[in-house]
C-alpha cells in the first residue's frame, strides 16, 4: 500500500487534503503536527487509514526518518513566508515525490532553485498546488490554450471571511502587506504596493460584484516564466467588504517597521480570526476566482474569462492539492524536476480531475471590439 505523509496534516488545510486523498486513492495517510492531542483527534475523525506522527520540522533527523517511509510528501505547514525548502530537499535526497500548498514568492524561488537536483534524482515536485495558487494556475493554462495568442493575464480572488482555513490564512494576509513587490507589467518588472488599485469585478454567485486589490502571489512569477505575455496581474479581496478597508488601513497607516514585526502579524491575525468567527456565520467561508486573459483568436482581439467558486476555501484547497497527489500516486503525472502547477498539469488532466470532484470551471470567449463583439460560452468544464 502506498503511503502519503502530510506535513501539517492536523490543520484545516492539511486535513482537507487528507480527506481528498482518502476519497480518491487507496493510499494510507500519515498526518504530522506538534500536538499529539490535536493529531489524535484529527486521526479519529479521518478514519482507520490515517495515522498520526509527531514531527518537529526543526529536527532534520526526524524529518528524514518520516520522509523515508513515504511514497509522497505533501507539505501544508504554512505560513510559507517562514519556511525554507528543507522538506523538498529531503524528499529529493530520499527520492520521494512532493507537492505543497505554498503561496509565497520567496519560497517559490527557493523551491524552483532545486529543479536540477530533483530532475537528476527522478523526483517530481509540484509546488503551489491548492486553490489559489493551484486550480487558478490551471485555469490560466486552459485559457491560454483557448486563444491563438495570449498577451495579458489577470487573476482575481475573493475569500469570504476566514475561508474556513483558520488563523494561518490571516497570518499570510498580513505578511503579504509588508513590502512592495515586483509585477510583470508591459513587458518589464515594476514595483507595486499591496492593496492598491482597487477594482470591482463580477464574480460567480453568491458573490456578484466585489472589490479586489493588488496582492503578491507566486503566480506572478511562475506565469510570467511559463507564458510569453506582456503583463501578469494578481489581485485579492475579502467579503464582507469592510475587511478590505481594514486591511488597506493596516497596509498604509501602520509604520512599515511595525507591520513587519512578527508579534504585530500574530496580534492582527488573532484579532481578525476572532472577528471572522462572528462574521463567517452570515458571510460563509467560500472562495471565488476569476481569470481574465486578453489576446488574439483567428486574428481578432479576444477576451477570455473563466470563473470558479466553492463554498469553502479550505475544502477547495484540499481538492486542488488532493488531485495533484492522486495523479502523482497513480503515476499519471510524472515530470522530474520542480514545477508550478501550470507547467506540470495538462489541461486534459486538470479537466478530468475537476470533473471527478464535481467542480465546474465556467468559460466564455468574447471576440471583437465593443461595437462589434461576439460572445461564446466554452464551458462549463
Amino acid at each position: 500500500m502506498q503511503r502519503v505523509l502530510i506535513i501539517g496534516g492536523c490543520g484545516r488545510i492539511g486535513s482537507n487534503i487528507a480527506k481528498d486523498i482518502l476519497a480518491h486513492t487507496d493510499a494510507a495517510v500519515t498526518i504530522t503536527g506538534r500536538s499529539p492531542q490535536q493529531g489524535l483527534a484529527v486521526q479519529q475523525r479521518l478514519g482507520s487509514r490515517v495515522e498520526f506522527h509527531p514531527l518537529d520540522l526543526g529536527s532534520p533527523p526526524e524529518l528524514q526518518a518520516a520522509v523515508a517511509q513515504a511514497d509522497l510528501v505533501v507539505h501544508s505547514a504554512g505560513p510559507f513566508h517562514y519556511r525554507d525548502a528543507q522538506v523538498l530537499h529531503t524528499c529529493i535526497e530520499q527520492k520521494v515525490n512532493y507537492t505543497d500548498v505554498s503561496d509565497e514568492r520567496s519560497f517559490t524561488r527557493k523551491a524552483l532553485a532545486l529543479h536540477p537536483e530533483a530532475e537528476a534524482a527522478g523526483v517530481t515536485a509540484v509546488i503551489n498546488s491548492g486553490v489559489f495558487p493551484g486550480i487558478s494556475n490551471s485555469m490560466v493554462r486552459q485559457g491560454v490554450e483557448a486563444l491563438d495568442e495570449a498577451t495579458s493575464i489577470q487573476l482575481s480572488y475573493i475569500v469570504a471571511g476566514s475561508g474556513g482555513a483558520g488563523v494561518t490564512v490571516m497570518r499570510t494576509t498580513f505578511i503579504g502587506l509588508q513590502h512592495p513587490f515586483d509585477a510583470w507589467l508591459d513587458g518589464r518588472w515594476q514595483s507595486v504596493k499591496p492593496y492598491t488599485a482597487r477594482e470591482t469585478l463580477e464574480f460567480p454567485a453568491p458573490y456578484g460584484r466585489a472589490s479586489v486589490y493588488w496582492y503578491d502571489m507566486p503566480e506572478a512569477i511562475t506565469l510570467q516564466q511559463t507564458f510569453p505575455v506582456s503583463s501578469v496581474i494578481t489581485k485579492f479581496g475579502v467579503v464582507p467588504g469592510f475587511y478590505n478597508h481594514a486591511t488597506r488601513a493596516m497596509a498604509h497607516w501602520l509604520p512599515p517597521r511595525v507591520l513587519r514585526h512578527r508579534q504585530t502579524v500574530e496580534f492582527l491575525a488573532q484579532v481578525s480570526h476572532a472577528m471572522t468567527d462572528v462574521t463567517d456565520r452570515f458571510s460563509g467561508t467560500g472562495v471565488a476566482m476569476r481569470c481574465d486573459i486578453w489576446g488574439q483568436q483567428e486574428g481578432i482581439d479576444s477576451h477570455y474569462v473563466s470563473t470558479f467558486a466553492h463554498d469553502s476555501a479550505a475544502i477547495a484547497t484540499g481538492l486542488g492539492t488532493g488531485s495533484i497527489a492522486e495523479l502523482l500516486l497513480n503515476g499519471t503525472l510524472r515530470c522530474p524536476g520542480v514545477h508550478p502547477v501550470e507547467q506540470a498539469l495538462s489541461t486534459d488532466l486538470f479537466a478530468a480531475a475537476m470533473a471527478a470532484r464535481q467542480l465546474t470551471i465556467h468559460q466564455t470567449l468574447q471576440r471583437g471590439t465593443a461595437d462589434s463583439q461576439q460572445s461564446e460560452t466554452l464551458g462549463p468544464r
